[in-house]
């Protein structure tokens, strides 16, 4: 990795602590470095992102990925208890990576349907020596409804999966009482609003806070969407693979286009 073209990732120390009130230690600025690098390796491969500037990669992963525990960075003592954190749909491991290196205390769990990218992803945890990570391979469907997994978990991270009302499907049932699902949205419309309020109910949800705000170095709109579980999620959901996508739980009959995040 260390070689004339390695890319060096902008450490950004200041937009840190002005955009989230944090900013990483020495070793995590390393560990974000060697991630990056590890990433544009595998993408070589695997097709990982298009985004693979060093600037483009800080802002749109892992800025981004940490904006949505914003709440947490914030607060020392909810970053130092030891919490459970599912990341739905991991991909390249955004947002899960770089929350698993910033909160070493919480355990996340890496799910993704492909092997391909879950294999690549072990390889970073042992390169990096992450050992608050686990990793899984299959369907949230199916994940869902399996006790060992069904509403243990503190947080549920959605990024650039699917539409909310069907990320509100795959979450909320993961979710203990109390819970916090997290989705990373690029725009949300006032159409999605209202489909969602009324699935979350169903699920046993609410939606606890809607932030909209700009990344910092291009400004372009981004949402983070809070959803809180109160009460247990109905055995039925989720409901059979496929079937959150095919025929999703909206009242309303409004197409909610996914925002990709690259």
């Amino acid at each position: 990795m260390n070689d004339n073209n390695t890319q060096i990732l902008p450490e950004m120390n200041s937009l840190w602590q002005e955009t989230l009130n944090w900013q990483p230690t020495a070793e995590q600025q390393q560990q974000f470095q060697q991630l990056y690098q590890l990433i544009l390796i595998g993408n070589k491969k695997l097709n990982l992102t298009r985004i693979t500037t060093p600037e483009d990669f800080w802002e749109k992963h892992f800025w981004d990925s940490l904006r949505g525990i914003k709440f947490i960075l914030e607060n020392q003592i909810n970053s130092q208890e030891e919490k459970k954190v599912i990341d739905i749909g991991t991909g390249a491991g955004f947002p899960g990576l770089p929350i698993a290196i910033t909160l070493p205390k919480y355990t996340i769990t890496l799910l993704d349907s492909t092997r391909k990218k879950i294999n690549f992803i072990e390889t970073i945890l042992a390169e990096l020596a992450i050992k608050n990570c686990l990793t899984l391979t299959n369907r949230v469907e199916q994940i869902g409804r399996i006790f060992q997994h069904r509403e243990i978990y503190d947080f549920a991270l959605l990024r650039a999966v699917a539409p909310t009302i069907v990320c509100a499907e795959y979450a909320l049932p993961m979710l203990k009482i109390g819970g916090i699902a997290i989705l990373y949205r690029g725009n949300f419309t006032t159409d999605e609003q209202a489909n969602l309020l009324e699935v979350v109910k169903i699920l046993g949800g609410k939606i606890h806070t809607i932030e909209e705000f700009k990344t910092p170095l291009t400004n372009s709109i981004r949402h983070c969407i809070y959803l809180q579980k109160v009460n247990k999620t109905p055995i039925n959901y989720p409901r059979p693979v496929g079937v959150p996508t095919q025929k999703p739980l909206n009242h309303l009959h409004t197409v909610c286009a996914q925002k990709s995040y690259g």
